[in-house]
């Protein structure tokens, strides 16, 4: 550890590794309000906040478990998920009278196609402004869950596909089917409420 009277220790958030304050002082200050997602080993949360002097403060927000109410079989932390829970946050800030959200990614890093800018996706096709570059976007055919549907159908063993999918079964869903369900659910989610 470094010495002398000009040391400065970091912030404890910075050195676990949680907080990039540089970034985090950019956003904060701006005024249109942050998109964060944050995907997590089993859920993907999606939340709009505004920075204030007293703190963030949470204007709306979407979490992968609120997907059931609307009929949704498939992974909750897989990347169709993650386009419809931007999707229903994006039609929530827009109840708020959000129009623009810059997105925070955190201390991830941005990569082409992830569950981050699947989510991006679904607020932007909700009418939500998030300044992002379009070539980093997955392509529509993982968005609606065909690369899975496909995967599903060229596994040949029947023990190997009972395991991969075994929660998609559980809950009553043939991964073959997913694009047709994805879009069932969207529609629903797309009804005035």
């Amino acid at each position: 550890m470094a010495k002398g009277p000009r040391y400065r220790v970091p912030y404890r958030r910075r050195r676990e590794g949680k907080t990039d304050y540089a970034a985090r002082r950019i956003l904060a200050t701006s005024e249109n309000p942050r998109f964060v997602v944050r995907p997590s080993d089993r859920n993907i949360t999606i939340q709009v906040v505004t920075s204030k002097i007293e703190g963030d403060v949470i204007v709306t927000q979407a979490h992968s478990s609120e997907l059931e109410k609307y009929g949704w079989k498939g992974g909750l932390k897989n990347t169709p998920a993650a386009y419809l829970l931007g999707f229903l946050a994006g039609r929530r800030a827009l109840k708020k009278e959000i129009v623009t959200a810059n997105l925070d990614l955190g201390l991830k890093r941005p990569t082409k196609g992830s569950k981050i800018f699947a989510a991006v996706k679904g607020a932007l096709d909700a009418g939500l402004k998030v300044p992002c570059d379009l070539d980093i976007l997955p392509d529509p055919g993982r968005i609606e869950g065909r690369t899975i549907a496909e995967y599903a159908k060229s596994i040949e063993n029947p023990d190997d596909y009972k395991y991969m999918f075994s929660a998609y079964l559980r809950r009553g869903l043939e991964p073959q089917e997913l694009p047709e369900h994805f879009a069932g659910v969207k529609e629903k989610m797309e009804e005035p409420q």
